[in-house]
């Protein structure tokens, strides 16, 4: 497990970071959230020991990452910017060269190219390499010492569709083998259909943690979308109905929301009770992007206006 406890760091006279304090659970996929400028990126190299804490701790398996020593590839694996190597180089080369100053087999190189689908141009220049090459070769050196913890920044970028789908599955399989997996992006889709937990920040500090379900309920009303066949009477009947939200929707269909647990009841009754044609009847929830942006709009370091109507 990765702990973060009371984390703050400085740039110059500038605090980024305001005493976090959050975990990275064994045998988990732990998204992190924050919007452009919340600190993601500087906690992250706080965490892996790249820039210097200043007030705080950060421990794998309760010690800090500098006390495994020669150690350390087998308990951090880091995939953070895919722009670090030699444009000469081969990819072999280039994790091959990584493997024998960190004390690890060249069979062992030979093997996360493969694991990563990069054998096949193995001998390629890395400068002639896609950046989603790249990020499948920075993945392999974070692999390289079999680490029980993963910590990965925007492993998707530069992913096609199916490079996406290959990074999930390996991302979610390093978790069901018992690694601590801390991955940050901003596919919010992508992150609900591979987090099993969530830690929010916003401007550097901590807004929540929770896990996937959790705060997908967070402040939710009940919602069901109904398409009938007479849609104005049924949407004149609903005002017999007490604290009911009712949007329509351009598609025909109708939006009902309600603090009221028994929703779902209350609007089939009165579909009996008016002899009204369901077409259909579907419960509601909202989408990660849309509590992300929910819990994070009084953290957003930057704005965009919207001057539609101006």
């Amino acid at each position: 497990m990765i702990a973060v406890k009371e984390l703050t760091k400085k740039y110059g006279s500038t605090e980024v970071l305001h005493g976090l304090t959050f975990s990275v659970p064994d045998g988990q996929v732990t998204g992190f959230l924050g919007p452009n400028g919340s600190g993601k990126s500087s906690t992250m190299r706080c965490i892996l020991g790249l820039d210097t804490i200043g007030k705080g701790e950060v421990t794998f398996d309760g010690q800090p990452l500098s006390a495994y020593r020669a150690q350390r590839p087998h308990i951090a694996g880091a995939l953070l910017e895919p722009t670090w190597y030699m444009p000469g180089h081969s990819a072999r080369a280039h994790i091959r060269s990584i493997a024998q100053a960190a004390g690890i087999s060249q069979s062992r190189a030979d093997e996360c190219l493969e694991l990563v689908g990069l054998a096949g141009v193995q001998k390629r220049k890395i400068k002639k390499f896609s950046l989603g090459m790249k990020q499948r070769l920075g993945l392999a050196v974070a692999l390289l010492g079999d680490p029980k913890h993963l910590i990965l920044d925007e492993p998707v970028n530069g992913l096609d569709p199916e490079g996406v789908h290959w990074m999930r599955e390996l991302i979610r399989r390093s978790a069901s083998e018992g690694r601590a997996v801390l991955v940050s992006s901003h596919l919010l889709h992508e992150m609900e259909l591979t987090a099993d937990r969530l830690v929010v920040i916003g401007k550097g500090s901590l807004i929540g943690e929770y896990t996937m379900d959790e705060f997908l309920r967070t402040g939710a009303q009940p919602t069901i979308r109904m398409r009938v066949a007479d849609p104005d009477s049924f949407v004149d009947a609903t005002s017999r109905l007490d604290g009911i939200n009712l949007t329509r929707r351009p598609d025909g269909s109708l939006e009902f929301a309600s603090e009221a647990p028994d929703l779902d009841r209350r609007l089939g009754e009165l579909a009996r009770d008016t002899g009204a044609v369901v077409l259909e009847m579907t419960p509601q929830r909202a989408g990660l992007e849309q509590k992300f942006l929910d819990a994070t709009g009084q953290a957003v370091e930057y704005r965009t206006q919207d001057r539609r109507g101006q």
